[in-house]
């Protein structure tokens, strides 16, 4: 018997509590470049009755995604994707960044959008990052949206010469999910589906937790003290938006990146996180 299929990236909150708002009744392939991760995950997902595999999946690798992917046309027809996977500006190299969050992402959505049954839908996870950084001009935009996947790591404005380091890399990796999301939305459209990009601000997970009280701990907690929400966010706030998004009351939003960060944004521009001029 087929079921449709839920195709899950990243073993991280975020990831699990959509998982848990969409995917009852279908089958949920997991996929995490950590299979340990992946396997814990599902775990949990198991033990609340949800049908669900982990396998080991490499967002970096064209190879893993298609394999990813095909695993999961042997359960059903593709209804969802929810893609959480990425890594930390703090945790990886420009190159690592760049080849994950930025290229990764273009070819999931890329190769996913090939077979994604009609009616079905996508969510993407990037980040506030994307919108804190100077705009890139229209042409770069472009490049980032319309470029052949496996020429976006060698356009000019991408090479490591020309980023100043991490946090740079992993706001232009996000930038591009946005305008990727935008490109991708019209070839999803002729299948009849759907994908939408959400940019959360500062979530508790994890990883959040070791960052609050690591070297950059102190940004990030000036940072939701002085947003008008006064808090991070948590996973669950991510879920209800991701909820929308993927079921019927969401059928004319496509292409679209909807900002979630207790308007931390708002106040970087326009409020008490303004960057002083130098």
């Amino acid at each position: 018997m087929t079921k449709e299929v839920v195709l899950v990236t990243g073993a991280g909150q975020i990831s699990l509590a959509i998982t848990r708002r969409v995917a009852f009744g279908k089958k949920v392939l997991l996929g995490d470049k950590s299979l340990k991760n992946a396997q814990a995950m599902a775990q949990i997902l198991a033990q609340a009755g949800f049908d669900v595999e982990a396998v080991e999946m490499d967002l970096a690798s064209r190879e893993s995604i298609k394999a990813f992917i095909e695993r999961g046309l042997e359960f059903g027809p593709i209804k969802y994707l929810i893609n959480g996977a990425g890594v930390s500006p703090s945790q990886a190299s420009i190159e690592t960044i760049l080849r994950v969050d930025l290229y990764g992402t273009a070819v999931l959505l890329e190769e996913v959008g090939k077979v994604i049954d009609s009616s079905g839908a996508g969510v993407t996870i990037s980040s506030q990052s994307g919108f804190r950084m100077p705009a890139l001009t229209a042409q770069e935009d472009r490049f980032l949206a319309t470029c052949p996947t496996e020429d976006l790591l060698k356009l000019d404005f991408l090479q490591p010469g020309a980023i100043r380091d991490s946090l740079h890399a992993y706001q232009l990796a996000k930038r591009a999910n946005e305008k990727r999301v935008m490109y991708e939305a019209v070839r999803w459209g002729e299948r009849g589906a759907r994908i939408n990009d959400i940019a959360p601000g500062i979530i508790v997970t994890p990883l959040a937790l070791d960052e609050f009280n690591g070297p950059r701990g102190d940004f990030y907690k000036n940072m939701f003290a002085k947003s008008p929400a006064g808090r991070p966010g948590t996973a669950d706030e991510v879920a209800h938006l991701a909820d929308l998004l993927l079921s019927e009351r969401g059928q004319f939003i496509t292409g679209s990146t909807f900002l979630i960060d207790g308007g931390a944004t708002a106040s970087f521009f326009y409020g008490p996180l303004q960057p002083e001029e130098e």
